[in-house]
């Protein structure tokens, strides 16, 4: 008999809603049910892509009689922490204050109230490996609830303390200088692994807002190190196991250390945030390899990830008929099945498949040896060797269709869906792909349609319904795809969208005691405390996504109380960034374009004319993260009454024009692509 889950539109949770388990969604009824029944919650947070969330519910909330003591002592809350990354943020604070770690399932108890007083994340159905048993775990939080009340009560208003105090961030502020960015870049340095790529250890996570910093960095400083630890990580990546060498994307992270045995989910933010980090490597060096890298990403996302009306999908899981990662792995035979003897052989040296393989008796394809080496062992030119592997990695995806595919989680999400949105702007930009912009244009048109509604964001939408207010997250990844999208469209509509939701941003979500924004709107139903963020974790922070957005609207709109909130932002978790720089790359990433001398960039003209899309090559196909570009068209009225910069810009000569700016102080108007790149410093021949 299905649950009170049945009723919902998450995946996850209706993944659930057969259990024996009396689950409810989070919300008043069942807080409601703790308080009138005198019962601890037992809250379980997790995903759908999460290979532990599963386990955890064959082995303990599909078995009746695990299911009938949870049922007995406790109300218990299913959270898709997708969904709700208000509650996982509280609570994953809360667990790891406790246990000193998280992660998911997040499994947490909390007093009636909601206050949380003893945490863990997968427990195993009996004791096993020095873990104790879930029902072991169960029958001694009930006891303690019945005996020791007074005892649990003191330990739950201490960790709410806790919280609070956590999320005020009661730091001084510190002014914004290039030491800072210095000291950040020096800390990356320390922390790169020379062999791998990546930061530390296992197991090893894409790291793309530090890379992305370490981009900037070299630009500002012409670091070396800073771009060789872009290119060696990300070169690795796309050669590993966390890359689908078949299918496209990325894994959401690798195992070990080398990249090579991937958690095989694939998140929608990972791959629009690599994808993104691809393209801008690709500007900054001209390297081919990252164009294709990012191009392939794409293809994946527009191919498999995506909704008929052109929103983006959120994730793929990790398993398929019940085995983490069996769509993804092959064997020696299974190569020669689809490719033949011929190239098999071939095709299995260039993916490293071998007898034995690497994950389980099978092989995860990757590219350990240079290409140059594999065609060499074959007696082929490095060309043979493409027009064999290009057609063979088409054969095996159409043989790799035929397998029970992982499941996905068809919800769509406003904060992941603007990371993507962004990604696909800046890569219709840089690689001039017209069909890129057309998908990007089509997902900001679905998210007005479907996730917009009285002047503020929805956070998730499916199944044709959009629920749960909108997160500060939602607003920061949204403006900032908007602005990309403007910059490749140069429709006028994406800016004055981008205003509005920056206006609401600042409303529902500012501080005006502390700084910065929270992550909940105030109109959001109280928690035991309201979150507020600036470490980035898989996602950047929204904060730090903001301050970036505030930074580039504020020069764009000539808005001084953008930048001045930014700055706000900035300050107040600068010194912080400093000395924790993984976790607050987007952070210095918007403190680098604070500190630079940004132009300012009004073109006039047709954007299809010959000398004025010469002109857009200059300011749009390098690596030029410190300006804005607006562009003002013959035949529109009304672009200056929204962009400022665009204002008293005419064409000179009837000719396409472009007017280079500093803090709204404009040099004199050229008319070519020559003298537009030497205005801008760029060397010119």
């Amino acid at each position: 008999m299905a649950n009170r889950l049945q009723h919902e539109t998450s995946p996850y949770l209706l993944q659930h809603a057969d259990n024996p388990v009396d689950w409810y969604p989070w919300g008043e009824e069942a807080l409601e049910a703790a308080r009138t029944q005198d019962k601890p919650i037992l809250l379980s947070i997790g995903y759908a892509a999460c290979h532990w969330c599963h386990v955890m519910e064959r082995e303990s909330f599909e078995n009746p009689d695990i299911a009938a003591l949870m049922n007995q002592h406790f109300i218990n809350i299913k959270v898709d922490r997708e969904e709700r990354p208000d509650l996982d943020t509280v609570y994953m604070a809360a667990a790891q204050m406790m246990t000193g770690q998280g992660g998911w399932p997040l499994t947490i108890f909390l007093m009636p109230d909601g206050k949380p007083f003893y945490a863990g994340t997968y427990f195993p159905p009996e004791d096993r490996s020095g873990m104790p048993g879930f029902p072991r775990v169960l029958l001694a939080v009930a006891e303690a609830y019945r005996n020791r009340r007074d005892d649990l009560e003191r330990a739950a208003n201490d960790i709410q303390g806790h919280l609070t105090e956590h999320f005020r961030w009661s730091l001084p502020e510190t002014a914004i200088t290039p030491a800072l960015l210095n000291e950040a870049a020096s800390g990356l340095a320390r922390q790169f692994d020379e062999a791998n790529g990546g930061f530390g250890g296992a197991p090893k996570f894409p790291p793309p807002m530090a890379l992305e910093f370490l981009l900037r960095y070299r630009l500002r400083t012409g670091s070396d190190t800073a771009l060789r630890i872009v290119e060696l990580t990300l070169e690795r990546m796309a050669r590993g196991g966390i890359h689908d060498q078949v299918g496209g994307g990325f894994h959401r992270y690798a195992v070990d250390a080398t990249w090579l045995v991937p958690h095989f989910e694939k998140m929608l933010y990972d791959n629009a945030l690599l994808a993104r980090l691809y393209t801008l490597t690709y500007q900054a060096t001209g390297h081919p390899f990252y164009a294709a890298t990012a191009l392939d990403t794409i293809e994946y996302v527009l191919r498999e990830m995506t909704s008929p009306d052109g929103g983006f999908y959120s994730t793929q899981d990790a398993d398929s008929e019940g085995e983490e990662g069996k769509f993804y792995v092959w064997t020696p035979e299974e190569l020669e099945a689809v490719l033949g003897p011929e190239q098999a052989p071939i095709v299995a040296r260039y993916y490293g498949v071998h007898p034995g393989g690497n994950f389980e008796g099978k092989s995860i394809l990757h590219v350990p040896e240079a290409p140059e080496s594999v065609a060499a062992a074959f007696d082929l030119t490095l060309d043979e060797l493409v027009e064999i592997i290009g057609p063979a990695r088409e054969k095996l995806y159409a043989a790799r269709a035929q397998r029970v595919w992982p499941g996905r989680d068809e919800k769509i999400l406003t904060d992941w869906n603007g990371l993507m949105l962004r990604a696909l702007a800046q890569a219709a930009i840089a690689l001039g792909r017209s069909d890129l912009r057309d998908a990007a244009v089509r997902n900001a048109t679905f998210l007005h349609t479907h996730l917009y509604r009285d002047g503020r964001l929805l956070h998730s939408y499916k199944d044709g319904e959009a629920k749960i207010t909108g997160y500060l997250a939602d607003y920061a990844s949204l403006i900032a795809g908007l602005l990309a999208l403007y910059e490749a469209t140069f429709d006028v509509r994406w800016i004055a969208w981008a205003r509005d939701l920056t206006d609401r941003a600042i409303a529902d979500f500012w501080d005006n005691e502390g700084g910065a924004f929270f992550d909940t709107s105030a109109d959001d139903a109280p928690l035991v405390a309201r979150p507020k963020d600036a470490f980035d974790s898989a996602t950047p922070s929204g904060n730090s996504l903001m301050a970036e957005s505030l930074l580039r609207l504020g020069l764009l709109l000539g808005e001084d109380d953008y930048r001045q909130r930014a700055m706000t932002v900035l300050e107040r978790f600068a010194a912080l960034a400093a000395k924790a720089p993984t976790g607050f790359g987007q952070l210095l990433c918007a403190a680098d374009l604070a500190l630079a001398e940004a132009h300012e960039i009004a073109l006039v003209g047709d954007p299809q004319a010959p000398a004025m899309a010469e002109m857009l090559a200059v300011v749009q196909q390098p690596y030029l993260p410190h300006q804005v570009v607006a562009l003002r068209h013959p035949d529109q009225d009304g672009e200056d009454e929204v962009i400022p910069l665009l204002a008293g810009r005419t064409a000179r000569d009837g000719q396409p024009t472009a007017y280079v700016c500093r803090n709204y102080a404009c040099r004199q108007p050229v008319t070519t692509a020559h003298d537009l790149a030497a205005e801008l410093g760029m060397a010119v021949e």
